[in-house]
């Protein structure tokens, strides 16, 4: 049984940092790209960062810059840096994980920028 859990999240003031880190069970680590997505109120889901097994990293426009998505394939954990947050930052950040024949998410941890 695939199992992603997160953990990291907080309130923070503008421009403060914050690292969110997901542990993997139950999968092969190796053959999952794995990244994060955030959902704000009343908004879609959208994809933060990912990062390949070989540690090749995707990063959404907004994000660029001020997050740094990172894994341990020996430990089978995903982690993301974020710096410099602004208030638009604001929501859950889901944990996932993506092969070629399925994927998991983690039940989200929310992140508040507020001053």
């Amino acid at each position: 049984q695939v199992q992603l859990v997160e953990s990291g999240g907080g309130v923070v003031q503008p421009g403060g940092s914050l690292r969110l880190s997901c542990a993997a069970s139950g999968i092969f680590f190796n053959n999952y790209v794995m990244g994060w997505y955030r959902q704000a109120p009343g908004e879609t889901r959208e994809l933060v960062a990912s990062i390949t097994s070989g540690g090749i990293a995707y990063y959404a426009d907004s994000v660029k810059g001020r997050f740094t998505i990172s894994r341990d394939n020996a430990e089978s954990t995903v982690s993301m840096q974020m710096n410099f947050l602004k208030h638009e930052d604001t929501a859950v950040y889901y944990c996932w994980a993506s092969s070629t024949v399925s994927h998991a998410w983690g039940q989200g941890t929310q992140v508040i920028v507020s001053s």
